[in-house]
């Protein structure tokens, strides 16, 4: 299974393509305002309005074969703990290597925005080279994945 985490979430029509190809079902799981896809692969499920709904939605079912796309960090370390591969929007690939390190700079991130008020950067906007290697990630990450549970 593939489970994007779809509110806000810049490929998901690259998630479904990936999904149609390798014949894997999807699910994109928000609070609402996304069209349902024609796809029979792919299933939108909508989740009450709240808090990390969504993602207690896929962390509940995320599990070892199962790919999850995500750019929630803490949602990702419980999906990575849980055995699943969980792919950025960007193509980064948070594995039980790197996810405590990605943690950390987050919540330190956190700290110096809250600390002061002029440091909101926004970011790096998202390119059509971060469309290209979540592409290609996903892809290794789903063919990856279903080795896992065979």
């Amino acid at each position: 299974m593939i489970y994007v985490d779809a509110d806000a979430c810049p490929v998901k029509a690259e998630a479904e393509a990936v999904a149609t190809r390798l014949g894997v079902k999807t699910f994109l799981v928000c609070n609402g305002g996304l069209r349902p896809s024609a796809n029979p692969l792919v299933e939108t499920v909508f989740v009450s309005d709240g808090p990390d709904v969504a993602d207690m939605w896929i962390a509940e079912r995320a599990k070892t074969g199962d790919v999850v796309v995500t750019g929630d960090i803490p949602l990702a370390a419980r999906c990575v703990e849980a055995g699943a591969r969980v792919i950025r929007h960007n193509g980064e690939a948070l594995t039980a290597a790197n996810i405590g390190n990605v943690l950390a700079t987050r919540d330190l991130m956190t700290d110096l925005r809250a600390a002061d008020p002029f440091r909101q950067g926004g970011g790096k906007g998202f390119t059509k080279a971060d469309r290209s290697r979540f592409l290609d990630a996903l892809d290794r990450a789903v063919r990856a994945a279903q080795g896992d549970v065979r």
